[in-house]
């Protein structure tokens, strides 16, 4: 009897998988976004992803988001890997795709992103990043602010995001100044 009930846990917990991975299109996107006013430092507020196991607050490697810059019609994001003495800047710039607040680009390695501006009041931002490697399909979500003092309404739109996409809350990490400099 077990037996048979494996196959029908199998399913189920693949079609619960299924429903987490909304598609893009489900996802909204700012009305009327102009992506010069995103411009400069954020700090993340709340991080939350379809994969939980993605980011563990043990692992003694984080990447932290430190600004977004536009570059003529570009988005670049400055990001920055630190642990213990490790600190490396890393620069990922998304194209438009032509749609309103969308922008998509590749990673090194060859791994897929496609960007989308959500809300924004651009003092706050509710960011989505959807990362395609090998097949696999990862969602981010970031509620992002120009200053920690979270406003509660920004908040509380983020955390209707994340029980709609059947999201998992995952660590955030901010950093305080870029890297100092390499020591000759």
């Amino acid at each position: 009897m077990a037996l048979q009930r494996g196959p029908l846990l199998l399913l189920t917990l693949s079609l619960g998988l299924a429903s987490a991975q909304k598609t893009l299109e489900e996802v909204p996107v700012q009305p009327g976004f102009n992506a010069h006013k995103v411009d400069g430092r954020w700090l993340t507020i709340q991080l939350a992803s379809s994969r939980a196991h993605l980011v563990s607050p043990a692992d003694p490697l984080r990447l932290g988001l430190h600004s977004i810059w536009t570059r003529d019609e570009n988005v670049e994001f400055v990001l920055f890997w630190t642990g213990e003495g490790v600190c490396k800047g890393m620069n990922v710039t998304v194209h438009p795709t032509g749609l309103q607040g969308q922008f998509q680009g590749s990673l090194e390695g060859g791994a897929s992103m496609h960007v989308r501006f959500v809300s924004t009041d651009y003092s706050n931002l509710v960011l989505y990043v959807r990362l395609e490697d090998a097949g696999e399909v990862t969602s981010l979500w970031a509620l992002l602010a120009r200053r920690m003092l979270g406003d509660p309404t920004w908040l509380g739109k983020y955390l209707e995001y994340v029980a709609r996409f059947q999201l998992q809350k995952a660590p955030v990490f901010n950093l305080d100044a870029r890297c100092p400099p390499a020591e000759a």
